[in-house]
């Protein structure tokens, strides 16, 4: 069939489409930003990409005429977005517009467990969405998951943090509220044993692991899988502010992202009924079977998405990237240093490995202490590191860097800073034809306290950048 993707670059997104392509259809990936399609060239000549804000105003005959079938995976909870319930209705509804100039017969929905009376605001744009979608010239099919457990997505990695980091916890009382995890292989089984299956039409579906846990259960068990010793202390006190802070200083998250997701966290999301599971004749693992697989693609380095890559941990809009990705030349302050490289492929991939548990290669400390003075001041810091520790794609967050460029045939990665700063910052590092390497960080200014803070860097920038730059031009 011809598939519609739309959020292609999302968490989901990025795993549903070699899922797709492995069983022979044709798919046509939607996307704000082809730069930020995070897959290598040999998917990329496999797939058609068109750019899209479903936001903007509609843009007749945008999307091919014949197209089958569609997954909807978009989603607007971003850190930076405080009305994103409004933003989902706008996308839906263009979605529909969209879709009438086709001859789509199937939409595929990935929701939130909408069961209880009284849903936080997240849930309640999603089952707003679902309402939307139903209006639409084709066939729906709503697949509504609670907390999805795998390699790089958000309630696994913020578990993870809290476990591998405190093996004391005073927790709030929402650690009793309930949930039905489900490992992420399961939800992929599900999205695409769905396609096509007539079944499945004008129907929403819960789907959910085989054990329904608490959040202290769920700490409880990922400590049991990595043979950690955990202790758990509930306490009353804890208000929901106090929660997100706590979840923004302790684990990977923004603090806008962690104040959402402890709003979802008092409602019990638990699954209704398992007509999907018999429909399909699939048998979901269990959670801690689902940590298991997590650890594997972990250790193998086969981490296809995280949802840290995604807008939700940035700054910044799409829309506002896009307009960094040409360094200006103009009003700026620049630090332009330069070595010849003992083996140029070494160091290559010495630049394209940088950051993240590999490090900065010189002066580490220092990249810490800047990571946590930002975090101090609501800044992202270091903590969401990068996917993998040797592959890197334009649109990928590098600790607090965003990778605006990372072409490896042109030997040219380009970084924008996510850090709070008074003003905009470049990271760049090309190799050119004779071997050698070029690091230039360029700085644009906002005002008078931008030029201060350049100036009182200054010391630092060149003790720690030209040793970085020695440590990568090194052969070994």
């Amino acid at each position: 069939m011809k598939i519609l993707l739309t959020g292609a670059n999302g968490y989901i997104g990025m795993r549903v489409l070699p899922l797709l392509l492995d069983l022979g259809h044709e798919v046509v990936c939607a996307v704000r930003s082809a730069d930020r399609l995070s897959v290598d060239k040999e998917i990329k000549n496999k797939i058609e990409i068109i750019e899209v804000d479903l936001l903007d105003d509609i843009k007749p005959n945008l999307f091919p005429k014949d197209i089958d079938a569609a997954y909807y995976l978009v989603h607007s909870m971003t850190s930076s977005n405080s009305n994103f319930s409004k933003k989902e209705q706008t996308t839906a509804e263009n979605f529909n517009a969209y879709m009438k100039e086709t001859s789509i017969k199937q939409v595929i929905f990935l929701s939130g467990i909408v069961n209880e009376d009284n849903l936080s605001e997240h849930l309640e744009s999603r089952k707003n969405v679902e309402s939307i979608l139903y209006k639409g010239d084709y066939n729906l099919t709503v697949v509504r998951a609670g907390i999805i457990v795998g390699s790089g997505s958000a309630s696994f990695e913020i578990i993870r943090d809290l476990c591998e980091k405190l093996p004391l916890m005073i927790t709030p009382k929402w650690v009793n509220t309930k949930c039905q995890p489900i490992g992420i292989r399961d939800v992929l089984k599900f999205l695409t044993g769905v396609l096509g299956k007539e079944e499945t039409y004008n129907d929403s579906f819960d789907i959910g692991g085989p054990n329904v846990l608490s959040y202290k259960d769920m700490m409880k068990g990922y400590a049991k899988v990595r043979g950690l010793n955990l202790t758990i202390i509930n306490v009353p006190i804890m208000t929901p502010k106090l929660s997100s802070y706590w979840l923004y200083f302790v684990t990977s998250t923004s603090y806008k992202l962690a104040a959402n997701l402890v709003d979802s966290m008092r409602i019990n999301v638990i699954a209704k009924d398992h007509r999907l599971q018999d429909i399909l004749g699939i048998e979901p693992h269990t959670y801690e079977e689902a940590i298991e697989m997590a650890f594997v693609k972990i250790e193998q380095n086969q981490v296809i998405s995280s949802w840290k890559d995604s807008k939700v941990s940035s700054r910044y809009s799409q829309k506002d990237l896009n307009k960094y990705i040409k360094v200006p030349k103009y009003g700026c302050l620049h630090d332009h240093q330069s070595m010849k490289a003992n083996d140029p492929q070494k160091a290559l991939e010495k630049i394209w490995a940088i950051g993240g548990k590999n490090g900065w290669y010189y002066a580490n400390i220092l990249w810490k202490i800047r990571g946590y003075i930002d975090k101090l001041s609501g800044g992202v810091g270091l903590r969401r590191g990068r996917t993998n520790k040797d592959k890197i794609f334009s649109g990928d967050s590098l600790d607090f860097w965003r990778v605006l460029m990372a072409d490896k045939e042109e030997r040219r990665l380009l970084l924008f800073a996510e850090m709070r700063v008074p003003g905009e910052a470049w990271l760049e590092f090309f190799i050119d034809d004779k071997g050698v390497v070029h690091q230039n960080a360029t700085f644009r200014p906002k005002g008078l306290k931008g030029r201060l803070y350049w100036y009182s860097m200054l010391p630092f920038h060149y003790f720690i950048f030209n040793g970085m730059l020695t440590q990568i031009c090194k052969a070994s």
